[in-house]
């Protein structure tokens, strides 16, 4: 059987396509021939299915520019938990949308028209748009060739935490408001704050912006003030987080601090009273849309986020838009 590499296709005829398109899903079928991604061919070599690609055998195509090490490892690995997959390259998958591997569910094949995973190889070194996470699955290879599945999809938050709330006065001390005398409703049942005693609740800075830009913060200098004091304390990050605080609060959330976990905000969904607050559900972390992550602070918060039973969220904020991806561990 003879297979030929003629760029980025390795070519093969009929008696290739019934044996390994027909039955097993590898490849393209293209006017009764058979055309593989190199990675494809890779496999097939590995398994001893065919001995060679232009000369070349499976050591020799694995180090030619052809097949990247990584691909090859993902592909292996997804063919030997007993998936067909195909490369996505644009002529042979409608929307690829620059991901590796369209994956297919176990029993079909790329002749049904049923998608499971559209898969995106990374190595743990390499660079991850925050453009790029969402309806897709990360397939990070460490150093040590395994391989961390992560699922990545764009969600929508939202919650049934709401109260009607008086004004109140507030005063800006250093980091923080402090309220003296506050309506009950401010802490027992929108939970803003946290109470210094039964006379006073202590708000963070993004919480008063907040309150102030919607006039139920009464406070020398206003909203502006507030806000100053913030960018003065942590930058533009303040304006980034006070973006997803208030995309958040107005979705129905309830954020609190996250700090103890190493994010923005924890979240609650359905608050009706401090007296009666249930288990948080998100994990919430403030980025540029343009931020570029490290495969390994990804693994980091997903896996923490897992140990404290929360979903881990990231907030991609860029201008006045917040779009949330969720991001967590997968086993396919």
């Amino acid at each position: 059987m003879d297979l030929t590499l003629d760029g980025d296709v390795v070519r093969a005829g009929q008696r290739a396509r019934e044996r390994f398109y027909d039955s097993r899903g590898y490849g393209h079928a293209r006017n009764g021939d058979l055309d593989l991604a190199p990675v494809e061919a890779a496999h097939l070599l590995y398994r001893g299915d065919i001995e060679a690609v232009d000369g070349m055998d499976f050591r020799e195509l694995l180090g030619s520019s052809a097949v990247p090490m990584v691909d090859f490892l993902v592909y292996k690995d997804l063919r030997d938990r007993g998936f067909y997959l195909t490369p996505a390259r644009e002529s042979w998958v409608d929307d690829p949308d620059g991901v590796d591997f369209v994956v297919y569910p176990r029993g079909k094949g790329p002749w049904d028209d049923e998608i499971a995973y559209r898969v995106r190889v990374v190595g743990e070194r390499d660079d991850v748009p925050a453009s790029s996470l969402g309806d897709c699955v990360l397939a990070v290879v460490d150093e040590e060739s395994e391989i961390t599945y992560l699922d990545t999809t764009d969600r929508e938050v939202s919650g049934t935490s709401d109260a009607d709330l008086s004004v109140v006065d507030g005063e800006l001390l250093a980091e923080r408001v402090l309220c003296w005398d506050p309506p009950g409703a401010l802490y027992e049942r929108a939970f803003y704050g946290q109470r210094i005693d039964d006379d006073a609740v202590q708000l963070s800075l993004v919480e008063a912006a907040y309150l102030a830009r919607a006039s139920v913060l009464s406070i020398a200098g206003g909203a502006d003030a507030v806000v100053e004091r913030g960018r003065a304390v942590e930058g533009e990050r303040f304006d980034r987080r006070l973006a997803v605080y208030a995309a958040l609060r107005e979705a129905g959330v309830v954020p609190k601090t996250g700090f103890k976990f190493g994010a923005d905000f924890r979240t609650y969904a359905d608050v009706e009273s401090v007296d009666d607050l249930g288990h948080s559900e998100l994990l919430v972390r403030a980025l540029p849309a343009a931020h570029a992550f490290e495969p390994r602070d990804l693994a980091l918060d997903v896996r923490l986020a897992h140990g404290v039973r929360k979903t881990m969220v990231f907030a991609l904020v860029g201008g006045d838009a917040v779009e949330w991806v969720e991001v967590q561990r997968l086993t396919p």
